[in-house]
């Protein structure tokens, strides 16, 4: 029983894995850099920035934070915030770059 118990806790600290689940964000595709107009890259620049304020937040200090640490010390959490903040930043970016390309 003990070394059953052992193994399950050594299973649980390898596995490394994140709690949280962060927004995703696609890069801009190039049917949405041909259609949008200037009022929809608006309308795509203010749901990026709520996405960003999402990511903010599930990244708080919570009850999953201690889990995650428990786990692996919270590197599955803190690489899976760092890549949804990468990929917030990228198409942040491609829609600036689009509005001052059209608007």
């Amino acid at each position: 029983m003990a070394r059953n118990t052992a193994l399950l806790c050594a299973l649980l600290l390898l596995s490394g894995c994140a709690l949280k689940q962060y927004p995703s964000s696609p890069p801009v595709s190039n049917v949405q850099a041909t259609t949008l107009d200037c009022q929809g890259i608006k309308d795509q620049l203010a749901k990026q920035e709520q996405v960003q304020a999402e990511i903010n937040k599930t990244g708080e200090f919570n009850g999953l934070t201690v889990l995650g640490f428990i786990g692996d010390f919270g590197i599955g959490n803190g690489v899976a915030k760092s890549l949804a903040q990468k990929h917030a930043s990228q198409r942040m970016a491609q829609l600036k770059g689009l509005q001052q390309q059209k608007c």
